[in-house]
């Protein structure tokens, strides 16, 4: 888990989005390159490009238990039912470490006014506070894809 925490926190510190590092840190689950997982995740940041609703780092991990436990075809209706349950126990988990998972409510800033991101990025809040929400996410992640390897080889 403390690598992917680790490789997640160096991505968000390179410049990608908090939806892009925590996606890009399950390329080899999702089997997707980091490239493509990079383009993928683009417009998730800051809550759905600044629009200050989801949080990324929430997105980035649903996008990965889609990735991972998704129907690929419309008759596996039992990995759309599991990939749902799985993505509502995930914001479940990140509702109770963090209250919400609306991105402008996690930051307290209205995302989707220009002059609040103005003052969000002059007070430095996305430094200061998405590491978190990606740690919390990855974290929350390592421990649901446990869970379902322990059931699966149970």
């Amino acid at each position: 888990m403390a690598d992917k925490i680790t490789y997640a926190s160096e991505c968000f510190n390179s410049g990608l989005n908090c939806a892009q590092s925590v996606f890009t840190s399950y390329c080899d689950e999702s089997g997707l390159s980091k490239e493509q997982a990079t383009k993928l995740a683009c417009a998730f940041g800051a809550g759905i490009s600044h629009l200050g609703e989801v949080c990324g780092a929430v997105s980035g991990a649903l996008m990965v238990l889609g990735s991972i436990y998704g129907p690929s075809d419309k008759n596996e209706v039992h990995k759309k039912a599991l990939t749902n349950s799985l993505a509502n126990e995930f914001a479940k988990r990140f509702k109770i470490i963090n209250g919400t998972i609306n991105c402008s409510e996690l930051l307290n800033y209205d995302l989707s006014n220009d002059a609040q991101v103005a003052a969000a990025k002059q007070a430095d809040i996305f430094r200061q506070k998405c590491p978190k929400f990606i740690k919390d996410a990855v974290t929350i992640l390592e421990e649901i894809i446990a869970e379902q390897n322990e059931k699966m080889t149970g």
